[in-house]
């Protein structure tokens, strides 16, 4: 049986919920005028629903000369759809109501800061501010840096020799050399490196100190990730140069045969400077002030 078009002849619903909710209490009540009472309908408007289900389906749902009034087996088929549709309908209301993750903030981060402290930040702003979901992507600061100019970060950190001026804030970085606790005294020649990838800020640094000591080196390993390079650090495959805060946890040493080398800039930037970004970055600020003071205290002690 064709479903019944309307003025504007747009097809009704086969199973609009209205209908189904008519038919349901129907069901439930065995009547019709305890149905209208329970949906606040007339009577009337509770039987033209439940025919029109009824033609929109091709079947006759309830048995209206049964007393009390039961449904069909065609009836009895549909109510447990009926039963869920209505309850689908009203999860996904309700999950569009709330508001929870529906406003992202995405931010550009290197690898090693994204640290327990720092996802303590994320946990206790996510917690104040429901309706944000943090979309966080770590990587080497060049690139992220790249993507937020691109605009595809709203706020980034990034680690340079300078901070540029637009930066909302910046903090000293210590560097050191590092080589596995089990190296041996004596330097081979030319020298190992363990490096990340081209374009890497402290790869450079690197080379620009063998350079400048005058030593013979190559790369002996290039990790993409902080862990890769400390576990080939740790295992002897060559020396590194890394942010001290890096290394906790790790069978590595400073390396005091190459002279100390100049802190870096940890920066962050971001487009806004209000609201709940900028409570965000004051957060993530309090972190990295904390723990770039921490290493640079532990960097003066150990020189």
């Amino acid at each position: 049986m064709p479903s019944r078009r309307t003025a504007d002849s747009t097809p009704e619903p086969m199973l609009d919920p209205r209908l189904l909710r008519s038919f349901i209490a129907i069901v439930d009540t065995h009547s019709f005028s305890l149905a209208a009472q329970r949906l606040h309908m007339t009577q009337s408007t509770i039987s033209q629903q439940l025919a029109r289900l009824e033609e929109a389906v091709g079947q006759t749902l309830v048995d209206r000369a049964a007393r009390p009034i039961q449904p069909t087996v065609a009836g009895e088929r549909l109510l447990g759809y009926a039963r869920r549709i209505l309850a689908l309908q009203e999860e996904a209301a309700s999950a569009l109501a709330d508001p929870a993750g529906t406003v992202s903030i995405r931010m550009g981060i290197p690898e090693d800061l994204v640290s327990r402290a720092m996802a303590e930040v994320f946990g206790s702003f996510t917690q104040r501010h429901r309706e944000i979901h943090l979309d966080v992507t770590a990587g080497l600061s060049r690139d992220l840096t790249a993507r937020y100019r691109a605009g595809e970060f709203d706020i980034v950190i990034a680690k340079e020799p300078v901070a540029s001026p637009d930066c909302r804030a910046s903090f000293p970085e210590a560097l050191a050399w590092f080589e596995s606790v089990d190296a041996p005294q004596a330097w081979s020649q030319p020298l190992a490196l363990v490096a990340f990838p081209q374009g890497g800020l402290y790869r450079e640094a690197m080379f620009e100190r063998m350079e400048q000591e005058q030593l013979r080196s190559y790369i002996a390993f290039t990790g993409n990730s902080l862990h890769n390079v400390l576990v080939a650090v740790e295992a002897g495959l060559g020396l590194s140069l890394l942010p001290l805060s890096a290394t906790a946890g790790y069978r590595v040493r400073r390396c005091m045969r190459l002279p100390a080398e100049p802190a870096i800039s940890v920066a962050i930037y971001a487009w806004e400077n209000t609201g709940p970004v900028a409570e965000l970055m004051e957060r993530m600020g309090e972190v990295l002030a904390a723990r770039c003071a921490q290493h640079a205290t532990r960097a003066g002690g150990s020189q």
